[in-house]
């Protein structure tokens, strides 16, 4: 059985641009106590952009935290007041220069509950009209188009390793699989 542990204190240690760092001090079972170090971040997009040859959109961009570049979906912060699907059709044009005409909900995750409360909503472009890449001041992003099986063997070979974009490519093929499309 899960136990509800109830937040006794909670204590703002950062805020940033992109997320907040806070300690909660929690009562458990049994009036045992303990900390949880948890932090917010808002939520996001990662869009699963299909040509209508069947080739997804794929990003490459450099990423400090790991420092190096990774091969990813498109993805991007949902803006204050700004719908998950709105923002879907803005971060795959921003990226890519393609807009989706079609732009379908598939499914959402939390990345790591462990420690953060960040939800990723994966959704599925098609229909792309090619426009203008429109990044933002400080990204710098190259994109690709490459077939199901190739990015399958991207993630076999460990040249795919960003955990959403793995997950936004599996959830492709299941649905590829099940739909013949």
């Amino acid at each position: 059985m899960s136990q509800i542990e109830r937040t006794m204190k909670s204590d703002k240690i950062y805020e940033g641009r992109i997320l907040t760092l806070k300690v909660d001090t929690v009562e458990m079972e049994g009036k045992k106590y303990t900390k949880r170090e948890i932090i917010e971040h808002p939520p996001v997009v990662c869009v699963i952009a299909i040509t209508d040859e069947g080739n997804i959109l794929l990003v490459k961009q450099y990423r400090k935290a790991v420092d190096r570049e990774l091969i990813e979906l498109p993805a991007g912060f949902i803006e204050i007041d700004e719908e998950p699907k709105s923002a879907a059709i803005r971060e795959t044009c921003e990226e890519t220069g393609f807009y989706p005409h079609k732009c379908e909900y598939v499914s959402e995750f939390y990345t790591s509950p462990g420690f953060s409360n960040e939800k990723v909503y994966f959704f599925m472009a098609r229909d792309l009209e090619k426009r203008e890449q429109n990044l933002d001041e400080f990204e710098d992003i190259s994109f690709e188009e490459v077939s199901l099986e190739r990015a399958l063997e991207l993630i076999d070979l460990g040249d795919i390793i960003d955990a959403k974009t793995i997950s936004g490519i599996l959830l492709y093929e299941r649905i590829k699989n099940r739909s013949g499309k």
